[in-house]
């Protein structure tokens, strides 16, 4: 693409394998207390719930952290795990901030800041995206946390403030994610977008939306193949 100065990334889903990490979590939990249950389909729904509480505020008073938190003690009361103490339910709500990043993201990204400004733009804690990125050795060049803005993607300020703040207009940042939601979005606003398919990212349950809009600019495999994709 002609004219890209910055690539805005999508972290939660797009970067980071919450699925297998919290459903790791709940299953060892629950092998402590003798229970089994379909924790790829808790997961998925703690995610889901969590997702909808986050996406699109403005000024909440809260972040990720805190949601989790709520979303995780509603999952926790539905699903009749009263044997689940606060301290299970802390390790839980902790694992969000140890997850592994996908193993073909941190290779590319150092090819991408070789040329571009690399930058994490996600509605996950501040907190969440510096214990994440030590963990997996992400170097960004910022974080851009809507937390930070005081307006969660997808509303359109979130967007249009994470341009000023790097100094670009949005026709300048290529917007990466893995779901279709987030670059509508951030195209509606400017943003050049790429979706980058992550068959895993729900687990066994496979994503809820595959397909890549029309719309979107640049649809990849992988991380490897966007870096190529970008010149990189």
């Amino acid at each position: 693409m002609d004219g890209i100065a910055a690539i805005a990334f999508d972290t939660g889903g797009t970067v980071l394998d919450w699925h297998s990490g919290i459903a790791g979590a709940f299953t060892e939990i629950g092998r402590r207390h003798g229970v089994a249950l379909d924790w790829h389909k808790i997961t998925n729904d703690y995610r889901r719930r969590s997702l909808r509480r986050m996406l699109g505020c403005v000024n909440p008073g809260f972040n990720i952290d805190d949601v989790h938190r709520e979303m995780l003690d509603a999952i926790v009361a539905e699903n009749g795990l009263t044997m689940f103490s606060a301290e299970d339910r802390e390790e839980i709500a902790h694992r969000w901030h140890r997850l592994e990043a996908w193993p073909d993201f941190a290779p590319a990204l150092v090819r991408l800041r070789r040329r571009y400004v690399v930058v994490s733009f996600t509605i996950l804690s501040t907190s969440l995206i510096v214990d994440v990125s030590r963990k997996n050795g992400l170097d960004w060049d910022c974080v851009i946390s809507c937390e930070m803005l005081d307006v969660y993607k997808t509303q359109p300020a979130a967007y249009r403030r994470a341009a000023k703040l790097l100094g670009l207009q949005p026709s300048e940042i290529v917007m990466v994610a893995c779901h279709n939601f987030d670059l509508i979005a951030a195209g509606q606003e400017g943003y050049r977008t790429a979706f980058v398919h992550r068959p895993a990212e729900w687990g066994p349950a496979g994503p809820p939306d595959p397909a890549p809009n029309p719309a979107i600019d640049v649809v990849v495999p992988d991380f490897p193949a966007l870096a190529a994709r970008l010149g990189a």
